[in-house]
């Protein structure tokens, strides 16, 4: 039998900071502050509101902080709250398979707290944690880097999936801010195995993108990695084999229809893949409609069009999920509706949910205007989700929007998606930082904003958590 479990405590004990890749470094930042500044925004939300009062009610010892608030909270409840934060808008950026950040964060970000841990610990834990996840997505058919992974995904999109595999991710980089040596890394690994979420990624699509329990609940996930930690702690055993058994290990147990063992430690420390297919989101809608509104960006701004002039839109690159707008969630993943509030130039950010947003006429209206792909209509191949590229280029994303405007057809074509990294429209750290300045405009002052900022640009140089936290809580 192979070693994976153990291999993967190995990498997370034995990485020095002087192992990170500069580029490494650099997008463990932008993920950072991506979900720091996703969860502020949050807070405007109902769901935001509900969880916020959740986590004051539980309470629980004061170690660490809700995001955005000014009351600490037990690390458990703390991973909690901001995992549903960081989920709330789909604003977050994504790793090729999922939301993967949503699920290894918190717990990383409140065992922080606890120890005080520096920027450079942040950094380092973060993206071992990131790579854990990506490299099991990997395996499971959820994060393509090659052909044959994409290959690989098309088989895996036919059965049940979701993000129980980042808790070892979560697990492992909260491991190491606790200084745990490999065979206590190895048993909370083992156990955070077992306190995982049911594959229920699948069911909240085909349920409707309506409620608000999304992927999985995260943060409930979350609560399964610090209470991993703190057993193995205790000296609590753990299953230090659980992803080395193909037949009755960690993927069939949970439910993955496919396990590639294989691609899990291959070049494990030498090649970190979640770097690779990271894409940091422009608008806070499902990734699977970014690059038809990439195209219609390039067709409205430059020729100032505005929403009466427009006549018609035609889309093709992403399938409509949801027709509904009962929910923030459903909003979020109907393709009509993303299209109408972006032609009507509304401020990109948690402003596209607003209830006043929702509600207006004119978008409502605006809404029937567009066709293409939808329900009962065909996929384009290779293009019907945020996941997905193409064998002869998996980090393709193609899309294209024809339209009718000023009794002219306007079109235009996209590969890639802005934001995706290693591409010539990759997310920068000025799109960074201007989002995060945006997402915590409703939530903190202008100076902890900028405060924050400056930390988050050099984090490598904070010597404690402490003083980051006191700038993004009230």
């Amino acid at each position: 039998m192979s070693e994976i479990t153990r291999e993967l405590a190995r990498f997370a004990t034995g990485t020095k900071w002087g192992d990170l890749p500069a580029p490494v470094v650099k997008e463990t930042k932008l993920v950072l502050m991506e979900h720091l500044g996703t969860a502020l925004a949050a807070l405007s939300t109902d769901k935001g509101k509900m969880m916020a009062a959740l986590g004051k009610k539980q309470g629980g010892t004061p170690e660490s902080s809700i995001i955005g608030l000014g009351d600490k909270v037990s690390c458990s409840t703390a991973a909690l709250v901001n995992g549903e934060l960081m989920i709330a808008l789909d604003y977050s950026s994504i790793i090729a398979g999922g939301h993967d950040g949503t699920y290894v964060l918190p717990t990383i970000l409140a065992m922080a707290e606890t120890v005080g841990a520096s920027g450079k610990d942040i950094i380092l834990t973060t993206a071992l944690g990131l790579e854990i996840s990506a490299r099991l997505a990997r395996a499971v058919g959820r994060h393509n880097i090659t052909p044959e992974d994409v290959r690989r995904q098309r088989d895996a999109a036919r059965g049940l999936t979701g993000n129980a595999y980042s808790n070892f991710g979560a697990a492992a980089g909260a491991s190491r801010l606790l200084k745990f040596g490999e065979e206590k890394t190895l048993h909370a690994m083992g156990i955070a195995g077992h306190l995982c979420m049911v594959l229920s990624y699948s069911r909240w699509g085909a349920g409707g993108h309506k409620y608000m329990a999304k992927y999985g609940v995260p943060g409930w996930q979350s609560t399964g990695a610090v209470t991993a930690i703190m057993l193995a702690d205790m000296g609590y055993t753990g299953d230090t084999t659980v992803l080395d058994d193909p037949k009755r290990g960690f993927a069939n147990f949970a439910g993955y229809p496919n396990y590639y063992p294989e691609v899990v430690t291959a070049d494990l420390g030498k090649n970190w893949i979640y770097i690779l297919k990271l894409h940091y989101k422009p608008y806070p809608c499902c990734g699977a409609f970014h690059s038809v509104l990439d195209c219609l960006y390039n067709i409205i701004e430059p020729n100032n069009l505005m929403p009466e002039e427009i006549e018609s839109v035609k889309v093709s690159g992403a399938g409509a999920m949801s027709t509904d707008l009962s929910s923030i969630s459903a909003a979020q993943f109907n393709m009509a509706y993303n299209i109408a509030v972006a032609a009507h130039r509304v401020r990109r950010g948690v402003e596209w949910v607003d209830p006043d947003t929702m509600k207006n006429p004119s978008i409502l209206k605006f809404m029937e205007k567009v066709t293409g792909q939808g329900p009962g209509q065909p996929q384009q191949p290779n293009t019907a989700g945020p996941a997905r590229g193409t064998e002869s280029d998996p980090m393709a994303r193609p899309a294209k929007v024809e339209m009718v405007a000023r009794g002219k057809t306007f079109t235009n074509e996209v590969t890639y998606r802005r934001g995706d990294t290693f591409t010539d429209v990759a997310w920068t750290e000025k799109d960074a930082v201007e989002k995060f300045q945006h997402n915590a405009e409703r939530i903190l002052t202008k100076g902890k904003t900028e405060r924050a900022v400056n930390i988050l640009t050099g984090l490598e140089n904070l010597d404690d958590i402490s003083r980051l936290m006191r700038e993004i809580t009230l």
